[in-house]
This record gives structure tokens, sequence and C-alpha cells, in this order.
């Protein structure tokens, strides 16, 4: 099937393509006020077996909010294809697909969110390996560095976006607030994130 792409001002590709005839939806895993994520496999890839998270942002509402929250998204597909670490969710693609949505594809995190993983510990009354918190310290530092090197600030690393793989490798995630500084004596100035 031959796809007709172009580039949005944003750089993400519009593809002549329902997001549903590119990927196999598994189940719904978040929704929000203007989309949902979900888990899903690639129908046609040599990747066919593996699983993703597919974010979807409704396109077709149009007010303030959707369009902030848009921003939010592009900025994040933005940065997220350009960030390479071991320790960040990684980035497999984006594009505005012709169902009138914004789809950014990431790399599936097995373990789910640190708050989830914290709160199960806690309702089992088991505390967690001291070596195991050091590890994900030490990782969450690792990424945080990198995006700082780079001149990203998340400005809402909280447990619920810092994911873990199956075998509890740390992947920080949910860069829709983050922001890019000129250099690296600029200062961020304005508050935002999660109280």
């Amino acid at each position: 099937m031959f796809l007709r792409k172009t580039t949005s001002d944003t750089g993400l590709h519009i593809q002549d393509i329902d997001a549903k005839d590119k990927y196999n939806f598994v189940k719904e895993i978040g929704k929000g006020s203007y989309g949902a994520v979900w888990l899903v496999q690639p129908l046609r890839s040599k990747q066919i077996n593996k699983q993703f998270v597919l974010k979807r942002l409704d396109l077709k509402q149009q007010n303030n909010a959707l369009q902030t929250e848009l921003e939010g998204a592009e900025r994040e597909a933005e940065l997220l294809s350009s960030l390479k670490h071991p320790n960040i969710v990684s980035y497999v693609e984006s594009f505005r697909s012709t169902d009138g949505y914004l789809n950014i594809v990431m790399s599936y995190c097995e373990g789910g969110d640190l708050h989830t993983k914290l709160k199960e510990q806690k309702t089992k009354e088991q505390i967690l390996n001291e070596n195991q918190i050091v590890e994900w310290l030490i990782q969450i530092c690792m990424a945080l560095q990198y995006m700082h090197d780079k001149n990203v600030l998340h400005r809402d690393l909280k447990t619920q976006n810092i994911f873990l793989t199956k075998n509890d490798i740390v992947k920080v995630g949910d860069l829709g607030i983050a922001r890019i500084l000129d250099n690296s004596n600029d200062m961020a100035t304005t508050i935002i994130g999660t109280p």
C-alpha cells in the first residue's frame, strides 16, 4: 500500500492512513480529556510480535485547552525523537492520521509506572530492597543528566512519569511539558507541572 506523506509545520508526518491500518489495538491503558493511550502491535513490520504504546490525541475538538494539549504532545514527540538514552522512553514514530488524531508511538514498558509499583508494595506490606531503590535512583539521575546536557528540563518528574520494563529498568517518560533551554546558562522562570 502506498502512503502519501507530507510534513506539517511541526515536522510531524501527515499520512493518508488510519492508525488502525498500521496497528492492532490490543487494549486501552489510559484515557484523558482529549484522547487515549493504547497498547498496540504493528500490523506490517519486522516487529510484528512487539508491543508499543500509542498515544492518540483527538484533533477534531477545537478549544484552547486542546490546543495546549496538542502543543504539548507535538513537543513531546519532537523531544522524544531527539533523545536516545537507555533510561528514557524510546520514540518510534508520530503522525497525524486521516481519522483526525495525532498519534505518538513509543516503546512499551511492561512493568508499568513507578507510582503503581510503590502502591502495590505498600498494599502487600512489603518494603523495597534498598539496592533496587538505589539502582532506580541512579537510572533516573542518568536520564535527567542526559536531558540536562541537551538543555532539556522535564518539569513534571513524578512517579507516574517513571516507567519500568519487565526487568525493572527505569524509563523516564511523559515529556509533554518539558522545555528546551536556549543554552546551559538559560533559566526557566515559569512554575509548571504537578504540585
